[in-house]
């Protein structure tokens, strides 16, 4: 048993998380600012904005799952999201190794790729973590900088931090709303027509949390196939004509290349929205 603390366990990607290790035979403790209404953990009101309550709460864990975070810009003014993604990132990273973690896993986001695409196409498609990071927001920049700090932090210390760069973190009621992507394809052509299934978020976490990683690794951790009935590469034809697509793509394959995520952790996304509801098309991608 790992007796392992999670961060925003109150949240969409943090109660599914919560619910996967503890179904894994983890010994969880999820903190958050707010408790969840239900949850199989047990449960602690803190500030990891506070580095004094975030070494409280993390003493006598062996490793931590960090998802607290503000969760995607334009929800607060930009100086607000940045200092509290960036100042939440740095206690729970400094924190782990003076307590004797052995594990840091934590959320990073797709965005750093360049999201929306406004600025500048993708530099070629299926993007992956070789890409340019372009972060557009201070939500990205955020993200982009405890990427760094992460390699430093790990090079000081040996402990080693995975980074999820998490796509759009989807739940099951959220299916309902795809078919009103269909008709346009430009309405989600802002992140490659990607998704993730929060259960999937979870169990990347936990792969993530109990692999054989050294180092600071960042991973791309998407659904297997777009939130799109149409083909992949005809929405690039149409969308985005001149990014170059590297190698084949599957019928409806993810954009948001998960390969390295498959190939280090073994990650293996189990959840599809074309389970859920009935696409205008039949065909699956495989």
């Amino acid at each position: 048993m790992t007796r392992v603390v999670v961060t925003g366990g109150s949240g969409k990607a943090g109660r599914a998380v919560v619910r996967e290790l503890v179904e894994h035979g983890d010994q969880v403790l999820s903190v958050d600012l707010v408790r969840a209404p239900e949850s199989p953990a047990e449960q602690i009101v803190a500030d990891v904005t506070d580095l004094a309550q975030t070494v409280e709460v993390l003493r006598g864990a062996d490793a931590v799952v960090h998802l607290a975070a503000i969760p995607a810009p334009g929800l607060h003014p930009d100086e607000v999201t940045f200092r509290v993604n960036t100042l939440s990132t740095y206690n729970v990273f400094t924190a782990a190794p003076t307590l004797g973690l052995r594990r840091v896993v934590w959320a990073s986001s797709e965005t750093i790729l360049g999201l929306p695409f406004e600025r500048a196409a993708p530099a070629y498609a299926p993007l992956d973590e070789d890409a340019p990071p372009l972060p557009e927001s201070s939500y990205a920049l955020s993200k982009l900088v405890s990427e760094e700090m992460a390699r430093q932090f790990n090079r000081w210390n040996g402990v080693p931090y995975a980074g999820l760069r998490f796509s759009n973190i989807m739940e099951p009621h959220d299916y309902e709303r795809f078919p009103s992507f269909w008709e346009d394809p430009r309405a989600r052509r802002w992140n490659l027509w990607g998704y993730v299934d929060a259960r999937d978020v979870a169990q990347s976490c936990r792969l993530a949390l109990h692999g054989d990683i050294a180092g600071a690794e960042v991973f791309v951790v998407a659904a297997a196939d777009t939130v799109m009935d149409r083909p992949s590469r005809e929405l690039l034809a149409e969308v985005f004509p001149d990014v170059p697509v590297r190698g084949e793509v599957g019928e409806f394959e993810t954009l948001l290349s998960i390969a390295k995520a498959r190939r280090v952790l073994g990650y293996e996304p189990a959840y599809s929205w074309r389970d859920a509801i009935a696409p205008r098309h039949t065909r699956r991608s495989t």
